[in-house]
């Protein structure tokens, strides 16, 4: 009994795709909106012809945006009491995704028709932010709202997915899915002028999975 248990684990266990996709990413906070494009590189395990894990890796270009914000003075005597000022920020980051697979239509070997397919998974976000301002600021005498200079950051991520995919031939799957990356944490930065459930993105998928026996 436990020897057929582990041959039927073992033989769902082999049932893996890996898949790469072009993804074009919006984020959507504002004071932090840009867009960029990216990759993503997934593994897939599936336990069922319903369900499964992921884990993915995805890396993205640099966004650009700017921040007209006011450099307030310390003291009552410093003239002028404030300075206004262009906070221009580029970010950039990468990030590891882990989670649950559900066929919500088809199978991940259906190889008629189409599949609709949702995702559910926690991830850990690394993200790269860059200041530059458009004036020189002496932070002796006045307060700013957004650190000047380079930082790294991190959150965690709630992230969510829905898509559809079609058989090409063979075991070779084109699909197209919408992705969204929900900040858990905020891990307050110096660097970034909005923290709060920042950075907020989304992004539009399209790539090719391989299913392996």
């Amino acid at each position: 009994m436990m020897t057929a248990i582990i041959s039927n684990c073992l033989a769902q266990q082999a049932r893996f795709s890996i898949a790469t996709d072009f993804d074009l990413q919006h984020s959507f906070k504002k004071g932090q909106r840009y867009s960029a494009v990216g990759n993503t590189m997934q593994a897939q395990f599936n336990f069922s012809k319903k369900d499964g894990v992921y884990a993915w890796f995805s890396y993205y270009t640099k966004g650009k945006f700017h921040n007209n914000l006011s450099a307030v003075a310390k003291t009552s005597t410093t003239s002028p009491q404030q300075i206004p000022f262009v906070n221009n920020a580029s970010m950039n980051y990468k990030q590891i995704s882990t989670g649950w697979k559900h066929y919500i239509k088809g199978a991940f070997d259906n190889e008629d028709g189409w599949n609709l397919y949702g995702y559910a998974g926690f991830g850990l976000l690394l993200g790269r932010i860059e200041n530059s301002f458009s004036t020189t600021i002496d932070t002796a005498n006045y307060s700013i709202p957004v650190n000047k200079g380079k930082a790294n950051f991190k959150r965690l991520t709630f992230d969510l997915s829905l898509g559809w995919e079609i058989n090409l031939g063979s075991e070779i799957y084109f699909y197209n899915d919408v992705r969204v990356e929900i900040p858990t944490t905020d891990y307050p930065s110096p660097y970034l002028f909005i923290n709060n459930n920042a950075p907020l993105m989304a992004s539009v998928n399209a790539g090719i999975r391989i299913f392996f026996y």
